[in-house]
This record gives C-alpha cells, sequence and structure tokens, in this order.
C-alpha cells in the first residue's frame, strides 16, 4: 500500500486528493468511485499525509512505551493450560479459569478474549493469531500442533519448557552485564560530577598561566565549559539520541539490517558472538523441538526463522526452505548459509541419514548453549580490561590535565 496525489476537475473545479491505494489503477478506482463524474488529470505517488505520519508516530510511541508481558507470566498460564487439558477439562473452560486466576491484567484480557472466540466458533490458533505480537511466534506453531495432534497439553507443555530455556539464558545474560554496567555507570557519573566541581576551581589557577596548556587541560575546559553551559541540552539531547536510535532501529529495516551486520561482525569484540550463540542457540532449540513434535521441516523451519531477531542472520536462515524446495538436503542448505561450523554439518547430515534428525538437532542445540554458557560465566573477565582501560583513560585525562600546567608552573618558577 501506498499514497498518492490525484489531480482531477469534478463539477468545473479543480482539486487534489490524496488517498492510499495498492497501485496507481487502484487509486483511479477508488477517485472514480468517490467521485463519480471527475476527470482525473495527473496521478502521481507521494508521501504520506502529515496527519496520518503524526497518528502512527503517535501509535508507535505508544506500542512502545507499553507494558510487555512478564514471562514468567505467560510461562505459568501455559503451564496451567497444559496441566487442565490433561485432566480433561475442555480449552474454552480452561481459558476462562485461566482469565480469572492469572494476576496479570493484559494475560486476563488476552485469555478472556481467546476464551470468547472459541465460544463463538474460532480455533485456538486463530484466536490466538491477533496476539502474535503478545505470544511470539512459537507459541502459535504450538497451538497449531496441538490442535493438529490433538493433544493442547504435551504441546504446551513443551512449549513452556522452550520459554524456560529462552528466559533462563537471557536472564543469565542481563545477571551477567549488570556489574560491568553499573561500574561504568558510576564512573561516568564520577567523573562528570569532578568535571563541574572540580575543574572550575583550577580554572582561575589556569587562567593566569601566560604559556600555551597542554591539550588534557583544554579537554578539561571544555567539558566543564560545555557540562556548566549546556548540561541540561546535553542530557536531554543524548536521551533524544539514544530513543530516537533505538526507535530507528525497531521501525527501520534498512536501518536495523545495516546495525544487525555490525554487530554480528567478527571485529565487534565480544558482542558479536553473544549475539550469534544466543540467536543460533534458540533457532535450533526451536526448530528441533518442531521436528521432535511431528511439524514438517519446512513448516518448522519458517517458524525457527520467525524467532531470529537479527536480520543479517535471519537473511541467511530464511534462504534454507528455498533451498529445500529446489532439491537441497537441510545440511546443504545450512552449509550454504555459512553459519554453521563443519562438525555440526556433520551431525545434521548424520541424522538425516540415519532418521535422528531431531536428536542431532538437540545435540546441536547443546553445543550453541555450552558455547554460550561459557561466554556468559567468563563475561566478567572478557569484559575486565575494557572497564581498566576507559576507567584509566578517565583518570589519566583528569591527572594531567590538572597537574601538567603545574608542573610547567614549577619548572617556570625554577627556571626563573
Amino acid at each position: 500500500m501506498g499514497y498518492f496525489k490525484i489531480s482531477l476537475i469534478y463539477k468545473g473545479k479543480r482539486q487534489a486528493q490524496i488517498l492510499e491505494a495498492e497501485n496507481k489503477i487502484d487509486a483511479k478506482e477508488k477517485i472514480k468511485h468517490k467521485y463519480n463524474s471527475a476527470i482525473i488529470t495527473k496521478i502521481e505517488s507521494t508521501s504520506a499525509p502529515i496527519d496520518v505520519l503524526a497518528k502512527d508516530f503517535f501509535a508507535d510511541l505508544q506500542k512502545q512505551f507499553k507494558k510487555t508481558i512478564n514471562i514468567n507470566d505467560k510461562i505459568a498460564t501455559i503451564r496451567q493450560i497444559a496441566v487442565m487439558t490433561d485432566a480433561g477439562l475442555p480449552i474454552h473452560d480452561t481459558l476462562a479459569d485461566v482469565a480469572v486466576n492469572t494476576q496479570n491484567k493484559q494475560l486476563s484480557d488476552i485469555y478472556y478474549n481467546i476464551s470468547g472466540d472459541i465460544d463463538a466458533g474460532k480455533s485456538l490458533s486463530d484466536s490466538m493469531e491477533r496476539y502474535r505480537d503478545e505470544f511470539g511466534h512459537i507459541t502459535l506453531a504450538m497451538a497449531k500442533l496441538g490442535e493438529r495432534t490433538g493433544s493442547i497439553a504435551a504441546s504446551f507443555t513443551k512449549l513452556s519448557s522452550i520459554l524456560e530455556s529462552i528466559r533462563d539464558n537471557s536472564a543469565k545474560f542481563k545477571k551477567a552485564i549488570r556489574y560491568p554496567m553499573i561500574t561504568l555507570t558510576a564512573m561516568a557519573i564520577a567523573f562528570t560530577i569532578l568535571i563541574v566541581v572540580v575543574v572550575p576551581k583550577f580554572k582561575e589557577i589556569f587562567k593566569q598561566f601566560k604559556t600555551e596548556l597542554p591539550l588534557p587541560t583544554k579537554i578539561l575546559l571544555g567539558l566543564e565549559y560545555a557540562f556548566s553551559n549546556y548540561g541540561l541540552i546535553i542530557l536531554i539531547g543524548l536521551i533524544g539520541l539514544i530513543y530516537g536510535t533505538l526507535y530507528y532501529y525497531k521501525n527501520n529495516k534498512n536501518f536495523k539490517f545495516q546495525v544487525d551486520t555490525i554487530l554480528i561482525d567478527k571485529r565487534f569484540y565480544l558482542i558479536n558472538k553473544v549475539i550469534f550463540l544466543s540467536t543460533m542457540h534458540r533457532y535450533t532449540l526451536v526448530l528441533g523441538e518442531l521436528i521432535k513434535s511431528g511439524i514438517p521441516v519446512s513448516e518448522a523451519l519458517n517458524t525457527a526463522v520467525g524467532m531470529v531477531d537479527n536480520l543479517a542472520i535471519r537473511q541467511k536462515l530464511e534462504g534454507v526452505n528455498a533451498n529445500i524446495g529446489r532439491g537441497f538436503s537441510l545440511s546443504e542448505s545450512f552449509e550454504q548459509t555459512g553459519l554453521f561450523e563443519n562438525m555440526l554439518l556433520q551431525m545434521i547430515r548424520a541424522g538425516e541419514a540415519s532418521g535422528q534428525l531431531d536428536n542431532m538437532l538437540e545435540k546441536v542445540t547443546q553445543y550453541y548453549d555450552m558455547q554460550f554458557q561459557s561466554i556468559i560465566d567468563n563475561l566478567s573477565s572478557y569484559i575486565e580490561p575494557i572497564m581498566m582501560f576507559f576507567i584509566a583513560g578517565l583518570v589519566l585525562l583528569m591527572a594531567l590535565g590538572i597537574f601538567m600546567p603545574m608542573w610547567d608552573l614549577g619548572k617556570a618558577a625554577k627556571g626563573g
């Protein structure tokens, strides 16, 4: 869909209309339907009207600040559905009971609406489809699997295990980077306070020097002037820059692809491995579980790739299904992505040959998980040199900036 500016003559008056349509032909049909006797003089592509852009912006802004569903609440309700359906309760009654008992208001409303949809004749997967953003691809896939096999309980039990594994890895990563982030933030705050409070006390002394000030001192004085006179503007600008970059990253696919490509580049120290290993672990985990559950490989690949957030990795994995459609085996298709090590490709190839692909994918998942856990467990030791370099740089700048003019003054006094 796009926007088109249509110039026309209607009842003897020239006017222009902007409307949304799939193409110029569709736009012409719509304007003819609206103005039956109009003479169309020109149709051209244009940008969306300002009111539409503003509406979309505020809708996206509201979405950004919309409270996300706590994954623990989501897992708890999924486990409750599995237990209750396993006990023989109808899915409609189960969802209604979950809606009443969950403490999460957002989840309660969702399950209540799904229960109403099922009561009206919809299937579980169709009812959950409109909550794709809240539940995710894997939840919808497992719901469809449960309907296909007739065992919602088994599918949701497996789903909760998958979500728990993803949650645990995410929590472990956040815990690992918490200490370095707190330390660096504290150092940045301390440095800012020193710039604003300590440097001004030396400023008057520095003004008395008739010689050229050293570069570190000039940097400190420049920072002090900027923080003292434009501190609030700098803070607002920094927050705006961070938010604007994140907003652009989430809403512009080209920009997101470029950033994602940089993040997994081998030159991007440490972060590239964390992102790559966590992404591949999640992908192979979901793929293996879906294949083990009986979902066709092609459908399992489409669902698993939906779990990949990094567009650079996702683009490569999306070609796997296309290659399988051309007659390639799964291992050959994986090999062409350039994402899998030769050892892992041999394991997948052996799994295909022996009919134990799901078991081999489980071993591949364990390998990625082992590599990921190794990095997380040693994250502090990896980051420590960077932190020490950053802290040493701040201390050195402060020390040289303050004491170098003093040394020069002392030398001048001795020479005098």
